[in-house]
């Protein structure tokens, strides 16, 4: 029995791959400079891992941009717009994560019920994949050269097929799943190689296993590791899970010949434990338990994992001990937050903390639990430490929840009502535009709030850096047409943390970094009690920016299902409860809003789908509360107030009815990637109410057109008629260049004006 992890967080103890990256697209750095910090940073995580405890490391973990990115890489699924740039290596892996000015890059979704985003691999009928294995040789060879027992990890077969999706020149049925018979001699090659370079074990995840999955995949599955196990010149195979629980396709892996399977034993995953005492195990081969939870941040409830490793001992025959998936969905190291309340800190486990759990509980199956008491104590007595903090529980929060009822849930004039009464008040165009909300975050921003948090800067000084950056952004909107503004967002470091750092309930970290996609790191907040609002978060910069211009500008606020997703969420309650609560402080900050004159009201809601679970079985009751949440944050408004609410990269065809009982007036959608997929899906699901699919991809720092933008105006319009058709980016703006943003944005304007003199008299 021994301790071992899926993977770790990429970025380092400062960012510095962060760093190292941007740098390097900046030109300020050499590619040999960016793959040498790559190589350290892997060289420290795997020290760590090693002085952890762990008896096996992970490898091929490490990612400059996303490991399924590397997948398509790895197996030559690289679209031929990327191969025709005429670009070097590593600079045709970054086209495909961001595009050029002259190439569209990728499509990007989330990870499975992550806020984690993937690079979604294109295929074709024509595809042909032929096997890369330097870098995951290159990694492993690192590894053994220090003495470390280590294990590649890649992306599995079925997953990357299902993950992947229908290049733009594949036929509309296409299936990526039908390329399998051709994709597993690639996979065969890369797992020869990886055995000749000393690889025991390789470890193939197959996340997609704990969805609902058809007959027809489950076979594939089967099909799929029979032939790869009738290879000779293999290494091992562990078959990887997480998210959920297996269910029909445990017994598939199972009567499979591989030779371990790695599995989840937490939170909606905890089903596992039955369901594989109820095939009776896994005699004679290898269980990775994963009975640390990979993706919150409480510390573990340390004997209650010994109790499931306890009943796992009989079921295979080899238990290791693990997180539940990678931990790259937690910051690095908790010890960092020394500004956190000394107790508070005790309660948390980070990546540094929860290998060092997993080392801890692999130590207590091999030696007893007498060698680990001292520390069970300590585990035993931080969850009775955090059970009655007052920090948890605040009586009127809880009896101001027990009293909502249906008609706090609900506007009470129907939507064609409101929408005749907002169109009165607001007198806009057809084809109206505005953007998400955030504008660029320029590096001066940055000094600003970095100036006041050291006392650099006196807070009427930074006050008036906004108010010029909130001057500035209003007058190029008025400038460009733009027809709702907003202010921009400069005080605003995240859109969940900024609101998170103003409500009680929830805990602020300083160097609590995830990464979101690539260069793109995120601090979630902590969410640890009841949450209550103690004052008004954003009247006055609204109201500021309002001041400037006769034109509306948009109230931003954050919704309560995206704080709860994009937040470590406390554990010791449901998270509909959660929820409502989270909901009631926003209601209060939408009606001071409108009573300040605020005419359009946004409530962000990008994790909607995000949250959704991964069985069929959970996702109505999921919907109810979250929708629900949404309406209590908005239904108080007023019929001629316009509740717009916004979501981004993800496939949101499973929630479209969802979308519909959040009840808002205007819903803003990526759809530039997709080629305004979205806009035909809510067509053809009869949604009613008005759109703003996205037609400005703010992920890649190409500039459309004004002919391109106006050709995806036109397909929406295909879709969704005029009088119901808004002109957006697909997302905020906040990490564009200043020149790119406003060059887009111009283009974006032009595109609604040549499209609306198309459009028939009254249209």
């Amino acid at each position: 029995m021994g301790a071992t992890a899926y993977g770790y967080p990429r970025q380092g103890p400062d960012r510095q791959l962060k760093k190292a990256v941007e740098s390097y697209w900046a030109g300020r750095t050499s590619e040999e400079a960016l793959l040498a910090t790559a190589a350290e940073l892997r060289a420290g995580n795997r020290r760590e891992l090693r002085a952890a405890g762990l008896a096996e490391i992970p490898t091929g973990d490490f990612s400059l941009y996303d490991h399924v990115l590397d997948m398509a890489w790895a197996l030559g699924a690289v679209p031929e717009r990327h191969r025709a740039a005429g670009l070097g290596e590593l600079d045709t892996y970054f086209a495909m994560a961001r595009g050029t000015a002259e190439v569209a890059p990728l499509e990007m979704t989330k990870w499975f019920d992550t806020n984690y985003h993937y690079l979604v691999p294109e295929l074709s009928p024509d595809s042909v994949f032929t096997a890369d294995s330097r870098r995951q040789v290159a990694e492993l060879t690192e590894a053994r050269r220090e003495g470390a027992t280590a294990r590649p990890v890649l992306l599995g077969p079925v997953s990357f097929l299902l993950l992947a999706k229908p290049g733009p020149d594949a036929p509309a049925d296409f299936e990526p799943l039908t390329l399998l018979d051709r994709l597993l001699p690639a996979y065969a090659s890369l797992l020869a190689d990886l055995r000749a370079a000393g690889a025991e074990w390789v470890q193939l995840d197959e996340p997609v296993l704990v969805q609902d999955q058809p007959r027809a995949v489950l076979s594939a599955t089967g099909r799929a590791y029979r032939d790869l196990c009738a290879a000779t010149d293999r290494p091992k195979l562990l078959v990887a899970s997480y998210f959920d629980a297996l269910g029909e396709a445990l017994p598939v892996l199972a009567q499979s010949p591989v030779e371990g399977l790695a599995m989840d034993f937490t939170g909606p995953a905890a089903g596992n434990l039955e369901a594989l005492a109820g095939i009776g195990g896994l005699p004679g081969r290898r269980l990775v338990a994963g009975v640390i939870d990979g993706r919150n941040i409480w510390a573990a409830d340390l004997e209650k994992a010994l109790a499931t490793l306890a009943t796992l001992l009989g079921l295979a025959g080899r238990l290791d001990v693990a997180p539940s998936c990678s931990l790259l969905h937690v910051p690095l190291d908790a010890a960092a937050e020394r500004e956190l309340d000394p107790q508070v800190q005790r309660w948390l486990s980070f990546a540094r903390q929860k290998t060092a759990e997993v080392a801890l509980l692999a130590r207590a199956l091999t030696e007893g639990r007498d060698a680990v008491a001292p520390q069970l104590a300590a585990a035993r007595a931080a969850l009775a430490s955090r059970a009655g903090s007052a920090l948890t529980r605040d009586t009127a929060v809880r009896e101001r929840c027990a009293a909502v009822g249906e008609a706090d849930t609900r506007r009470p004039q129907p939507y064609a009502e409101r929408a005749a009464a907002q169109r009165a008040r607001l007198g806009l165009p057809p084809l109206p535009t505005t953007t998400i909300g955030s504008f660029p975050q320029t590096g001066e921003l940055r000094a600003a709030r970095a100036g006041l948090r050291s006392g650099r800067l006196t807070e009427e000084a930074y006050r008036e850096r906004i108010a010029t950056e909130i001057r500035e952004v209003i007058a190029f909107q008025e400038k460009a047409g733009l027809d709702v503004l907003v202010h921009g967002e400069p005080e605003r470091n995240d859109m969940v943390q900024f609101f998170a750092e103003r409500l009680n309930g929830f805990l602020a970290t300083r160097h609590g970094w995830v990464q979101s996609y690539g260069t793109r790191y995120v601090r979630p907040p902590i969410l640890a009690g009841d949450v209550s609002r103690p004052a008004p978060m954003t009247l006055d910069w609204t109201g500021y920016a309002q001041s400037l211009t006769d034109r509306p500008v948009k109230g931003m606020l954050t919704g309560p299902v995206t704080m709860l997703s994009w937040s470590f969420v406390r554990d010791d309650q449901p998270l509909a409860e959660t929820a409502r609560q989270v909901a009631l402080a926003l209601r209060d900050e939408v009606a001071d809003l409108e009573a300040a004159g605020t005419s359009v009201i946004q409530v962000d809601e990008p994790a909607l789908r995000e949250l959704l679970p991964l069985r069929q079985a959970a996702r109505a009751g999921y919907l109810e509360w979250a929708t629900e949440a949404f309406r209590l944050a908005t239904s108080g408004v007023r019929a001629d107030t316009q509740i717009h609410t916004h979501m981004c990269y993800a496939e949101f065809g499973e929630v479209l009815a969802g979308i519909e009982a959040l009840d808002a007036d205007v819903i803003s959608l990526e759809a530039a990637r997709s080629r305004m997929g979205i806009a035909d899906e809510l067509a053809a699901a009869g949604y009613p109410r008005e759109v703003g699919p996205g037609v400005y991809d703010i992920h890649s720092p190409r500039v459309p057109t004004t002919e391109e933008m106006a050709e995806l105006l036109r397909h929406a319009l295909r879709a969704v008629p005029a009088e119901r058709l808004w002109i957006n980016p697909d997302c905020g703006l906040k990490t564009r260049g200043r020149e790119e943003v406003e060059a887009a944005l111009g283009n974006m304007v032009a595109a609604a004006r040549l499209v609306r003199e198309s459009l028939p008299l009254g249209g």
